[in-house]
């Protein structure tokens, strides 16, 4: 039976930390009994987040905890992915933003051994979506249009927190991607299997937003645009 794992990237999570996983645990016993792990990756909490997740590795032989210097989801993936030996590895938001039962969706598509990648979307015409900010609704259907302008990308939400790998797939995609340490990296690893004819599979997710969120948009917004411009620089004219 394929196995799975789970990364969680964490920061100052120590309120939601113990509720997502105890959650994830009770759900992958019903449905991935034996075939699992899950491994909470903190960039660099400093709250009471380090504390919770040393516990919950004791109560949970299936959980495991990585803590790192930095902030960072590309950061926590790819350390994630260093560590693992499951056939899949992925990851998603500890508040559980995306619903549980797309796990299931996300094994029955590995059936398929064409199958490589499988990609949550909060922007397909299925998918259900509850408490979206405008804005945050706005930032990520800019970034799928410059997306599909400058790359010609076919994926619609290469931002969504709900993406799972072959794990030979994923380790050959990682050498050439850079060393961004955000949310961008996790799209650069989509533009970059697509660009390789790697099969992806898109599927639309239920997901809840989280009013709680600490991200700030501007930021990301002149982020995205700086390592958009690194990627069409290095693909129209450092290859040439």
């Amino acid at each position: 039976m394929r196995t799975i794992q789970i990364v969680f990237p964490v920061l100052n999570e120590e309120r939601r930390l113990k509720k997502g996983i105890m959650k994830t645990v009770e759900y992958m016993e019903q449905n991935f009994a034996g075939r699992y792990r899950l491994m909470i990756v903190d960039n660099g909490s400093e709250d009471g987040t380090a504390e919770i997740a040393g516990e919950l590795t004791q109560i949970y032989d299936r959980v495991s905890y990585l803590r790192l210097a930095e902030k960072g989801v590309g950061l926590a993936l790819r350390a994630g992915v260093r560590e693992n030996t499951c056939d899949v590895v992925g990851y998603m938001d500890i508040d559980l933003s995306t619903s549980l039962d797309h796990l299931k969706e996300v094994d029955r598509a590995f059936h398929d051994p064409a199958v490589q990648i499988v990609n949550g979307s909060r922007l397909s015409r299925d998918s259900v979506v509850t408490g979206r900010k405008p804005l945050r609704n706005l930032t990520s259907h800019g970034f799928r249009l410059m997306m599909k302008l400058l790359f010609g990308m076919k994926i619609d939400d290469a931002l969504c927190g709900f993406k799972f790998f072959r794990r030979e797939t994923i380790e050959s995609l990682m050498p050439h991607c850079s060393d961004t340490p955000g949310w961008f990296y996790c799209a650069e690893l989509l533009l970059r299997a697509e660009r390789a004819g790697i099969v992806i599979r898109e599927i639309p997710v239920t997901w809840q937003d989280d009013y709680d969120t600490t991200v700030h948009v501007g930021r990301l917004v002149r982020t995205y645009l700086a390592q958009m411009a690194r990627l069409y620089a290095e693909f129209h004219f450092y290859r040439r």
